[in-house]
């Protein structure tokens, strides 16, 4: 018999752990979103994006695992592949995120 996930932490704290994680590891532009309960793990699986002040969300980077239970870290994907998808997504949209800063700055 599995046992079912009984989340002592909301998906509001997930996210927030995981922010929380991501200002203690990377730059500002990273985001944790849309955190989902994986019943079977016993852990809130959050999303983590690239995003940029007047464009948002640019693509998304990898993912952090937060404990159902007790808010710590499971897993991440590696920072270094976090940074790594982070430049591709940037270079894919670099044109877009030069013209709304500079547009913001007029």
């Amino acid at each position: 018999m599995i046992a079912q996930a009984v989340a002592k932490i909301s998906a509001h704290e997930a996210q927030s752990a995981a922010n929380g994680f991501l200002l203690d590891h990377l730059p500002d532009r990273y985001l944790a979103v849309e955190p989902r309960l994986d019943a079977l793990l016993q852990a809130w699986r959050v999303k983590v994006v690239l995003t940029y002040p007047f464009i948002g969300s640019v693509g998304e980077v990898g993912e952090i695992i937060i404990s159902a239970i007790s808010e710590d870290v499971l897993s991440h994907t590696p920072l270094t592949e976090m940074r790594e998808r982070a430049r591709q997504h940037y270079e894919q949209h670099r044109e877009a995120i030069q013209t709304a800063f500079s547009q913001a700055g007029n």
